[in-house]
C-alpha cells in the first residue's frame, strides 16, 4: 500500500504526467510550497527550483546550504514537492531527462543504475537526504503556509546498503523505517511521516 503510493525517488520525483486546469502560482507561491517539506530551519537558505513561465523547471532562488527543493510540477495532477542534498542532484536532472524523453519508471531506474555502475552518473558515497510532501490537488494552503493534506516521505539515500550492513530491516513498512532496493546504488531508507 505505502510501497505502491510513494516508494522511491521514482515515484516522488517522477509520477507519470496528468492534465490539470491548475492555475499558475507566482514565483512567491511556488519557492513556499517548494520548501515545505524541509524543516524550518533549513528552508531559507534551500535552493529552489520552480516553474517560471509554467512550464520549464528552472532554478528561481539560489541557496546557500545543501539542500535544492522542487516546486509542484502544475502539469501533473495533486501536489507534490520534495527537497534534497545537492550530491543527489546529478542523478535527480537524470531522471527528470529520461522522464521527458518518454522513459517509463522502471527503464528510468534501470538506466541509472547502469550508468551509476559503469561510473558515468555519479551518486554521493555518502548518506543523502531527501524530503517530500505529497497530497491531493490543491493540499497546500498558503494562507497557514502548510500541505495541510499532504502526507511526509523522508528518504536517505545509503547506495549498495543492505539490511546486515546498516541494521535496518528491508521489509516495506510504514510504522518503521525501511530498506529499499537492498544493494544496489538506489539502496534508501524509507521514513513515513503522517
Amino acid at each position: 500500500m505505502w510501497r505502491a503510493a510513494c516508494c522511491s525517488f521514482a515515484s516522488v520525483l517522477m509520477a507519470a504526467p496528468a492534465v490539470t486546469v491548475a492555475q499558475q502560482k507566482s514565483i512567491e507561491q511556488q519557492i513556499v510550497e517548494a520548501v515545505s517539506p524541509l524543516p524550518v530551519g533549513m528552508r531559507g537558505a534551500a535552493t529552489v527550483m520552480a516553474y517560471a513561465d509554467g512550464d520549464t523547471l528552472s532554478v528561481v532562488r539560489m541557496g546557500l546550504n545543501l539542500m535544492i527543493c522542487l516546486a509542484d510540477d502544475p502539469k501533473i495532477y495533486g501536489f507534490h514537492a520534495a527537497c534534497y542534498h545537492r550530491d543527489l542532484e546529478p542523478f535527480m536532472a537524470r531522471g527528470r531527462m529520461l522522464q521527458e524523453q518518454g522513459k517509463t519508471i522502471a527503464e528510468t531506474q534501470q538506466i541509472r543504475v547502469e550508468e551509476i555502475e559503469a561510473g558515468k552518473l555519479p551518486m554521493p558515497d555518502h548518506p543523502a537526504a531527501l524530503y517530500s510532501l505529497t497530497g491531493p490537488e490543491g493540499g497546500f494552503d498558503h494562507v497557514t503556509g502548510s500541505a495541510i493534506a499532504a502526507r511526509g516521505l523522508h528518504v536517505i539515500y545509503v547506495p549498495y546498503a543492505t539490511e546486515r550492513s546498516i541494521g535496518i530491516s528491508e521489509v516495506a513498512s510504514s510504522e518503521r523505517p525501511w530498506l529499499m532496493y537492498p544493494g544496489t546504488p538506489l539502496a534508501h531508507i524509507m521514513i513515513h511521516i503522517p
